[in-house]
């Protein structure tokens, strides 16, 4: 029995430095595939993406140090760093309008067009990524699903579930109604007025008291592109 579970201790033990110089090797090549490749990497979204999901593949994330191989070979430090800065310029530049909460798309445009069109271009992946490096700092960053894309938050208000299934609600309108909510959520209207209460105080809604019907509760950051024809009071 004894030498038997030697036996067996040996070959997973075998096993495991096999898989150590698999990954060892792999890494190396990964290491010549980004120094060959390094321009394509740093100019197109999509290498990025491929790039990125390869080093996923073998655990390595060539963002989580400021320094070494990965960051002084592709500029990563430094690409997602200016773009952090750039997407808190962005986000600080709406806030009066949209009270923190911004499309992923709206996002995108706003930064392109602030970086020039010499610039290398930042694709959605791109920005995810640098606001999961914002959100380490604690700086109220975040991201909410909506309708198959994000809004981005980058305010540090307390949203919770029932916030986010508003938000959800009113994604294809750009707006919301007591009644609406009532009816497809089945809430009591005291959960959905505190609902809507809280994201006015926010910022994050605009209240239409002069809508047919019943009151609309807009959301600037789902409706931008009306914003300049319909401005509720």
């Amino acid at each position: 029995m004894h030498r038997r579970g030697v036996g067996a201790g040996a070959i997973a033990r075998r096993k495991l430095t096999e898989m150590s110089q698999q990954l060892a090797t792999f890494r190396t090549h990964l290491e010549a595939f980004a120094a060959k490749h390094k321009h394509g990497i740093r100019r197109s979204p999509e290498f990025r993406v491929h790039f990125q999901d390869m080093c996923a593949t073998i655990g390595v994330d060539p963002l989580a140090s400021g320094k070494g191989f990965w960051s002084e070979l592709l500029g990563f430090g430094d690409f997602y760093y200016e773009l952090g800065v750039q997407i808190i310029e962005v986000c600080l530049a709406l806030k009066h309008r949209n009270g923190g909460l911004i499309t992923l798309e709206e996002l995108q445009q706003q930064v392109l067009k602030g970086r020039g069109k010499l610039a290398q271009d930042v694709s959605q992946d791109d920005l995810l990524r640098a606001i999961k490096k914002l959100k380490v700092l604690g700086s109220g960053f975040g991201v909410i699903p909506v309708g198959g894309t994000f809004l981005v938050q980058s305010v540090p208000a307390e949203l919770n579930m029932d916030h986010t299934v508003v938000l959800q609600l009113a994604e294809t309108k750009g707006f919301v109604t007591l009644s609406e909510i009532r009816q497809s959520l089945g809430w009591e209207s005291e959960r959905a007025e505190q609902v809507l209460d809280h994201l006015l105080r926010e910022g994050m809604a605009w209240l239409d008291s002069q809508a047919p019907q019943e009151p609309q509760f807009w959301f600037p950051a789902l409706f931008s592109e009306l914003h300049s024809h319909h401005s509720p009071p």
